[in-house]
């Protein structure tokens, strides 16, 4: 299942747009094909998206689903992602009026909504509740390392934190890799990524002893008609909360990494240092190969999230760590991701 292409979708979006974890509905907006008709943020209303976000849509913003509807929507979309998944309180109201309204609700939150008594009275013929963040039914078994024995290139994005722009790397890359008419293929792992994708794993609905085996499924499925796999990453091993870069590393015996980190962040969390980029690089590379017990996977590239700054301080930032790392360096939002594709095609 994916966004409808043929529906009219709103975005609820209330706080997000300026912050982290809007990451959701704005990377909605930068990459998904379907009609977007308004935005929701009480913080941002009547303001423009392009000049706030960069991203090149004219959607207005409006601060509730109520005045959302003079738009048409026909599909409400949940565009945050806090930390731990969980619906704000604040939200409900704006849920019930969606759904009294007649619209369907695509919700990637932890929080199941499909089968809550109060919003499954209000539903009418037609309606749907889509829960992104579900266990397949199919995952079954442990992870063997299989995938080492696949001849594609599979290239994980791994972070220095959660939110940094893991998937947004993953999708540049494989549309770059299309360009060159290479066969690709963008693997999700996450609900933004299924939700644009069509199909994926939600990583962090599955339980943690079947993780890396439904990494290993997925990529066996589409490994042998392929030649390269793009893979999303999750989370970051230098994150306390985080569980899910390892059962990729391990489920996806990857290639090449690509680290990917927001330009002068510092921290995880408070007192959580986060180290040198060149630290960084050697523990992902230390963790992928387990002193030896597998491949050596090589960090081959760094993706630079840089959105906070102007181009020329971006591109400060860019040469900056190239220098501190000596590995090629981009934002591929900003500036395209044909440098880093080029580093993986030539390891």
């Amino acid at each position: 299942m994916r966004l409808p292409l043929n529906q009219k979708i709103a975005i609820l979006l209330h706080e997000g747009i300026k912050t982290s974890r809007g990451k959701t509905g704005l990377s909605v907006l930068r990459y998904s094909e379907s009609q977007i008709v308004a935005v929701i943020d009480r913080e941002s209303v009547g303001q423009s998206l392009q000049d706030i976000t960069g991203i090149k849509r004219d959607v207005p913003i409006v601060d509730s689903v109520t005045n959302s509807l003079k738009y048409q929507p026909q599909v409400l979309v949940i565009g945050i992602a806090p930390k731990g998944g969980a619906i704000p309180d604040d939200y409900w109201h704006e849920l019930k009026d969606a759904v009294s309204a007649g619209m369907s609700i695509v919700n990637g939150l932890h929080t199941p909504l499909a089968n809550m008594p109060e919003l499954k009275a209000l539903l009418k013929p037609g309606q749907i509740i889509w829960d992104v963040r579900k266990e397949p039914g199919n995952i079954g078994g442990v992870a063997t390392a299989i995938a080492r024995t696949l001849p594609c290139r599979r290239v994980l994005t791994v972070g220095t934190d959660m939110a940094v722009g893991k998937m947004s790397t993953s999708l540049e890359l494989h549309w770059a890799s299309k360009l060159k008419g290479r066969r690709s293929k963008f693997l999700a792992t996450g609900q933004t990524g299924l939700l644009l994708a069509g199909d994926g794993i939600p990583l962090d609905a599955i339980r943690v002893d079947f993780a890396a085996a439904a990494v290993e499924q997925m990529v066996m499925r589409y490994g042998k008609t392929h030649d390269i796999l793009h893979i999303e990453g999750q989370g970051s091993l230098l994150n306390p909360s985080s569980t899910a870069t390892l059962p990729l590393i391990r489920g996806s015996q990857p290639t090449q990494m690509i680290l990917v980190h927001r330009a002068g962040q510092t921290e995880v969390i408070e007192g959580v240092k986060i180290p040198p980029l060149k630290e960084v690089v050697q523990l992902y590379e230390t963790v992928a190969t387990a002193a030896g017990a597998f491949a050596p996977v090589p960090v081959v590239g760094i993706a630079l999230n840089t959105s906070a700054l102007d181009e020329t301080a971006a591109k400060q930032a860019i040469a900056l760590v190239e220098t501190e790392t000596g590995l090629p360096c981009t934002d591929v939002v900003r500036f395209g991701a044909e440098i880093l594709l080029d580093a993986v095609m030539s390891n």
